[in-house]
Formats: C-alpha cells, structure tokens, sequence
C-alpha cells in the first residue's frame, strides 16, 4: 500500500509536477493517480524508477512509501 499523502508531499518538495512523474514512468495522469490513491498497484518497474527519480536510496524509505500494511 502507498503512503499517499507522504508520495505526494516528496513529490512536491523536490518540486516536480504529477504530470512530469506521470510521463517519467510513461503513465497518463489519471494513471498515475490511481496508482497513488491505492486504486491500482505500482508494478516493480515504476517504483523503481520512481525511487530513481525522486533519489529514494534507503530500503527502509522505500518500504514507508511502497509496503503493503500488515
């Protein structure tokens, strides 16, 4: 489960636009948003190149924002 409000904060703060993020991982917008809200998962290949993107380097980062709740 994504930490939605945490994803977008991070986001926010390196000051890019969902849009931009959306094409990075080569989805639409409306793509992207579902994948955030939780509505659809993240495949491996766009965490990883979101993690690469938004320089999320630490396993334990990842985890905050791309683990399944238990």
């Amino acid at each position: 489960m994504t930490d939605s409000e945490a994803l977008r904060g991070l986001i926010e703060n390196r000051g890019l636009k969902m849009k931009y993020v959306a094409d990075y991982l080569g989805l639409s917008a409306y793509g992207l948003q579902l994948k955030v809200d939780n509505r659809q998962e993240f495949k491996t290949s766009e965490v990883a190149a979101l993690c690469e993107l938004l320089e999320i380097n630490s396993l334990m980062t990842k985890k905050k924002f791309f683990c399944k709740e238990r």
